[in-house]
């Protein structure tokens, strides 16, 4: 059975794909999203702390998108991929609630259910990539 976190991840990821999608209203779209699947309030919050996170860190998350993957313009993205990316460099950068192998994990998982049969490699990559130059960063400070 899926942690409340894991689900908390999900219901934000697919928030997130609603938004980049369709344009909807961020909180509108969580809200929806989380009566349509119950959550314990921990849960909830989490999902709504997340959402909220990634939205306003959003221009840089995408700056290190694309640095992390140079050859392939966040546009031109599979939706998901981007969507799942946006979540865990969330976590890996500005949340800092969880260890980084674990928010590396989670966007595999969450990149297995909800991605195509690349999304894996690509997810961790991607994550790998950016783990590398955060660390690299850090060590110079």
């Amino acid at each position: 059975m899926a942690s409340a976190r894991r689900k908390g991840r999900t219901i934000t990821l697919q928030a997130l794909y609603e938004i980049d999608a369709a344009g909807h209203d961020p909180e509108v779209t969580l809200e929806r999203l989380l009566e349509e699947t119950p959550l314990p309030e921990a849960a909830q919050g989490f999902a709504r702390n997340l959402l909220r996170g990634i939205l306003s860190h959003h221009q840089e998350i995408d700056r290190a998108v694309q640095k992390a993957a140079p050859t392939w313009p966040v546009d031109q993205m599979a939706r998901v991929d981007l969507n799942i990316l946006r979540l865990a460099i969330f976590e890996i950068l500005f949340d800092n609630e969880v260890p980084l192998k674990v928010a590396i994990n989670e966007a595999i998982e969450l990149a297995k259910t909800f991605g195509s049969d690349n999304s894996p490699k690509f997810v961790n990559g991607v994550l790998g990539a950016i783990v590398t130059e955060f660390q690299s960063q850090a060590r110079r400070s």
